[in-house]
């Protein structure tokens, strides 16, 4: 058991019980943000401590992608941050292979006309020996890897260094993206959301895909060039899309994405929020001993990366 002082807001123990229990269930103490040493923070940018009080030497924030954090300036060298990079990587990797099957198997055309079997049977893919290529084989993509493999699938990783991922059947460090694309049957888009990786996927990169190709982006909206996918899509450059993130959020009830067959659109729920909370308690638990024990943490940030 460990002594740590712990400050949980914006929500308060008996609106999240599950983290409250797994914060106290290591023997850390609930107290106030004036009289904590670490905090974990449940909300959003809006309402977070700025500035903090000194006597916070830890935060712990509940997402994986902080981009709001960083463009705030929030993220210091004057104490440790952690995100959840990786807390929900098993989440994301199972709905996207979900997205990706049902892409394949023309699940969403079939819920639509019924026993359309003339058209939709030509259409049909199967996932078993084609190329998956997923940029940005963090957490995510090494939990999607083995599912893929299950499935018969080959896995072409790429990540910032190339630095090679368990599983893959080659990595690829994101300078030479470009070179995988005439060997890759589909992508699933699983890379920060940076400057850098803004319109990542867009017109050339659909136009050197084969036509049999699905994308799954499972990341965050602005890594597609949405207006260049719309594109694609009409001109049969790509086979079809499934995005459980776009660019805006929610995508308007007027926009063309909506319109086509070959298009599957979840609400962001890759990692539903319903059950958030639940999922990361053990991450944080695990968290609370490695900062009593001066280990370095789970998902802890380097506050000179922009990622």
């Amino acid at each position: 058991m460990v002594e740590l002082a712990v400050c949980l807001a914006p929500d308060t123990p008996d609106e999240v019980p599950v983290l409250a229990d797994a914060i106290t269930g290591t023997g850390a103490r609930l107290v106030p943000l004036e009289q904590a040493r670490a905090l974990v923070w449940t909300g959003m940018l809006d309402g977070f401590p700025n500035p903090l009080p000194d006597n916070i030497e830890w935060v712990q924030l509940k997402l994986a992608g902080i981009e709001s954090f960083l463009d705030a300036g929030l993220i210091d060298d004057r104490r440790v941050w952690s995100n959840a990079s990786g807390f929900y990587a098993a989440n994301v990797a199972e709905h996207a292979l979900g997205m990706l099957i049902a892409g394949l198997h023309q699940f969403v055309p079939s819920a639509r006309h019924g026993w359309a079997k003339a058209a939709i049977d030509p259409a049909v893919r199967q996932l078993h020996g084609s190329t998956v290529t997923i940029v940005g084989a963090g957490g995510i993509g090494r939990e999607l890897i083995p599912r893929l493999a299950a499935c018969g699938a080959r896995v072409l990783a790429v990540n910032r260094s190339g630095s090679p991922v368990t599983g893959a059947a080659e990595t690829v460090p994101v300078t030479e993206l470009d070179s995988v694309w005439a060997r890759t049957d589909h992508v699933v888009i699983a890379a920060p959301s940076n400057a850098g990786t803004r319109h990542l996927i867009g017109e050339s990169v659909f136009r050197a895909l084969p036509r049999h190709a699905w994308i799954v982006n499972v990341a965050r909206g602005p890594l597609v060039d949405q207006d260049a996918l719309v594109d694609a899509l009409q001109a049969g450059e790509i086979a079809g899309a499934a995005l459980d993130v776009t660019d805006p959020e929610p995508l308007p009830d007027d926009h063309p994405l909506w319109q086509f067959d070959n298009v599957l659109i979840t609400p962001h729920v890759a990692n539903p929020a319903s059950t958030l909370l639940a999922t990361m308690a053990p991450f944080v638990a695990e968290n609370i001993r490695r900062f009593v024990a001066g280990e370095t943490l789970l998902a802890q940030r380097d506050p000179h990366l922009d990622y």
